[in-house]
């Protein structure tokens, strides 16, 4: 690579890095994992940088490595996780209402599967058109349409599931908080 692509490269990660830090995020849960996987992205691409010849898709072509790379550390995992019919609740360090939906929505993209979690993130966090997001997972429209539909159904069902049982502790804690006051 020419001394002069690699220049325009530092250039593209100096300034877009806390975009691309953003949309690794939305990808995997945990901060450090997010910083793993931006920066696992971005030494792929650094090594095809001369082939992008629009340097313009380079965002798009860096998040498609980025779900890439995603999808490679999800296949490799571990299977040690034990199913649950509860999950646990989510620590919310921050007390406003929106750190806290932020928290709660995070938490529950966890329940979609890789392909759905893509497929929302780029739809509705970096708000990129059914197309676009078509192109960049390398499938037709309607299937993201379907993908899309499917996973915002699974997660307003994961809502609803747990506002039942927020909604069924409560009862029971007023009733026991009822019963020690007679």
């Amino acid at each position: 690579m020419a001394h002069g692509e690699v220049l325009e490269f530092e250039e593209y990660v100096r300034t877009r890095q806390d975009a691309l830090l953003r949309s690794a995020r939305r990808l995997v849960p945990d901060p450090v994992d997010a910083q793993d996987l931006l920066q696992t992205a971005l030494v792929r691409t650094f090594g095809r940088w001369d082939g992008i010849a629009d340097k313009r898709l380079a965002d798009a072509y860096l998040r498609r490595v980025m779900i890439n790379t995603r999808t490679e550390w999800w296949r490799a995992r571990k299977l040690e996780e034990v199913p649950t019919e509860q999950l646990p609740d989510a620590s919310i360090d921050d007390s406003t209402e929106q750190h806290a939906d932020r928290a709660l929505l995070m938490d529950i993209m966890k329940v979609l599967a890789p392909k759905q979690r893509s497929v929302v993130v780029l739809r509705h966090w970096e708000q990129m058109s059914t197309e676009e997001t078509a192109a960049a997972l390398g499938m037709s429209a309607g299937t993201v349409k379907s993908t899309l539909h499917r996973a915002l159904a699974r997660l307003r069902e994961e809502l609803e599931s747990r506002d039942r049982h927020e909604s069924g502790h409560r009862v029971l804690e007023r009733e026991e908080t009822e019963r020690c006051a007679a």
